[in-house]
């Protein structure tokens, strides 16, 4: 049991190393980047472009667990993973599909690995919109 919980924490890491290396992209790009001199539609397609990054980076975590998963048969085949993993990680939870019981430690550490990632995506996500209203004006010029 304690392998599977250090896979579990090996995993947790390379969540946070994905998560930390796409913010920080976000961040550092010019095109990312909140500039408090945009224009409302800029902002709307900055949102769109940041929702997608982080949503992305939550793709790469899910998988990388659902690899897991599949390389050690803890579920029937890779897309069974996948879904496994999905609900897991996002702690929806259907219990259509259960890890085997040695491994059911590892999917509640997915789990609330998960829902930190979710809370920091949050708190990226409301940095940069809390920026939007020193740079819009409140009646836009017709």
């Amino acid at each position: 049991m304690l392998w599977k919980l250090l896979i579990a924490f090996a995993l947790m890491a390379t969540c946070v190393v994905v998560h930390a290396t796409g913010l920080t992209t976000a961040l550092r790009s010019p095109r990312l980047r909140p500039d408090t001199q945009r224009h409302f539609r800029q902002w709307i397609w900055l949102f769109i472009r940041l929702t997608a990054l982080i949503i992305f980076c939550h793709m790469v975590e899910i998988a990388a667990w659902a690899a897991v998963y599949w390389w050690t048969q803890s579920m029937p085949g890779m897309q069974a993973a996948l879904y496994f993993s999905a609900v897991t990680y996002t702690t929806t939870g259907y219990g259509d599909l259960v890890l085997p019981v040695e491994w059911r430690l590892v999917g509640g550490v997915e789990a609330l690995t998960g829902i930190l990632m979710c809370g920091w995506s949050t708190g990226f996500f409301f940095g940069v919109v809390s920026r939007m209203p020193e740079a819009v004006p409140a009646h836009p010029k017709r």
